[in-house]
């Protein structure tokens, strides 16, 4: 099956001071989808290249390697053969060059090789060719100029010589569009990136920090038996709320957990302009992001706010630095002396507690301090709704994993309630047939199922819970390397 890779949807046109941009053409609702897109050429990052299938992104424990390159990794003989037209001519180059080049150089040589075969434009539904994207290299720092340079030298050393040879000006351009309009590729659970990857059309649509649009991929399926059900790996662009004709889409580069002016930062950095947007104009809810406490009408004084927001900087990253070296116990010790002079100051949306809430719940889950977990995670749910847009997808993600939290910790209905909620969000995010969503309503029947017996005989529930509990191996549960949601409390 190949997926609707119509463009009927959506047209181009000149936005003004902006370039090109998209534009719906038919009026859609929460949910729809705008486009699908597949890959023009996507790569493994060099740091997950064992642990992920080179051909549908997914994780998995065990991966077949290419006999010819002894780099390339496949779940089986079917994704390799899915991803020989792609691999065939870097198999040989890698195996000439006696190494394996950086993502970038990788992701660039196929993007080159694809080119070569079938032109800058491969299909009817591309709105784009390739020299017409932004490759922003007379943005760069010298330092970004520098790698660059380094990158281009490494790639004319893998490059083969009986491929067609190029100027160094494409290979720049190239280079530097990967840089701006590389898409991270996540594993199928959604919460990993584990590669990069170049869709054309998406590079068209713009940035708002308040988007009426989001973008997912979905890993496809090549694992049925009967190719017939096969689908293709692809990123969809999915209406947030009703969109109308002439109306143009946007997606957020950024997450909007930051302050306007961090954003900002990160914008001109990263995609090398200045934000607009009017969340960022009028600075909309940077306010709460930063508030101080209230109680009873007293607010925690500017001096109080700024010293604890001081004293959280030098925490988060002391935090991340324990969570590298995978010292979960020193996480969890930090992260609870953090919160609680926290919790004196700072409102319950302000950003920098809210990533401390959301390291602690997800390490104390992981080392299975589940109760204590599941309020942290419930936290920072509370702050999450009250920041972000009600169909984010993070926001859905981060009701997920605090309703599982909730679900594991034996906190029944709290925990249904939130897979209910979570679910009603990817529904829009990420459609109902992307694994997520189908892991997701798994676990809303069983958690319906058991807040039924719950409710009840309280008594049978715990008892019977106890007994599940014992039953599980330690082995199943994955470190949390901001890892997924596989290994849940399920009764057979």
């Amino acid at each position: 099956i190949t997926i609707q890779n119509s463009m009927e949807n959506v047209e181009v046109f000149d936005v003004p001071g902006k370039g090109r941009g998209l534009r719906a053409t038919k009026e859609v609702w929460a949910g729809d989808v705008l486009f699908a897109e597949p890959s023009f050429a996507a790569v493994v990052f060099d740091s997950m290249a064992e642990q992920v299938c080179h051909n549908c992104f997914r994780r998995q424990p065990k991966l077949h390697r290419c006999g010819q390159c002894k780099f390339a990794q496949y779940c089986n003989r079917t994704c390799q053969r899915a991803a020989w037209e792609e691999h065939k001519l870097e198999c040989a180059a890698v195996k000439a060059f006696g190494k394996v080049p950086n993502e970038n150089i990788r992701l660039a040589a196929r993007i080159l090789w694809r080119l070569d075969k079938e032109g800058g434009v491969v299909s009817d539904t591309q709105l784009t060719s390739l020299d017409d994207l932004e490759n922003h290299v007379s943005d760069m720092t010298e330092e970004d100029l520098k790698d660059l340079k380094i990158d281009i030298h490494n790639f004319l050393d893998y490059w083969p010589h009986n491929s067609r040879q190029h100027k160094v000006e494409e290979i720049s351009h190239i280079l530097g569009v990967i840089n701006c309009n590389g898409f991270s590729m996540s594993d199928q659970r959604g919460l990993n990136a584990v590669g990069v990857g170049l869709f054309p059309n998406l590079c068209l649509v713009n940035h708002d920090c308040w988007p009426n649009c989001t973008v997912i991929l979905n890993n496809g399926n090549q694992t049925a038996v009967n190719t017939l059900f096969h689908t293709q790996r692809r990123i969809e662009l999915r209406a947030l709320g009703k969109i109308s004709v002439g109306e143009e889409l946007m997606v957020a580069y950024v997450d909007f957990l930051n302050v306007s002016s961090e954003r900002k930062r990160l914008l001109k950095q990263q995609y090398f302009f200045d934000c607009t947007c009017k969340h960022c104009t009028e600075h909309i809810k940077d306010d709460l992001m930063l508030a101080g406490k209230e109680v009873d009408g007293k607010k925690a004084s500017e001096e109080e706010v700024k010293e604890v927001m001081e004293y959280s900087l030098k925490m988060l990253e002391k935090i991340d630095k324990a969570r590298t070296e995978g010292n979960y116990h020193e996480v969890v010790k930090i992260c609870r002396e953090c919160l609680e002079k926290q919790e004196q100051v700072l409102a319950d949306t302000h950003i920098y507690m809210l990533r401390v809430l959301s390291t602690a719940s997800e390490v104390l889950a992981y080392l299975q301090f589940m109760e204590e977990a599941a309020t942290y995670a419930r936290k920072m749910v509370e702050g999450y709704m009250k920041l972000y847009h009600p169909n984010n997808a993070a926001l859905g993600m981060g009701t997920m994993r605090a309703g599982v939290t909730h679900w594991q910790a034996g906190l029944i209905e709290v925990g249904h309630s939130m897979i209910c909620k979570a679910y009603a969000i990817l529904m829009v995010t990420h459609g109902p047939t992307h694994p997520i969503t189908k892991d997701l309503e798994a676990m809303r029947t069983q958690t319906e199922m058991e807040l039924r017996l719950f409710q009840q005989n309280e008594y049978v529930y715990h008892s019977m819970r106890e007994a599940a509990l014992k039953n599980q191996p330690m082995s199943l549960r994955a470190e949390p390397v901001v890892e997924g949601i596989k290994n849940l409390f399920r009764r057979k």
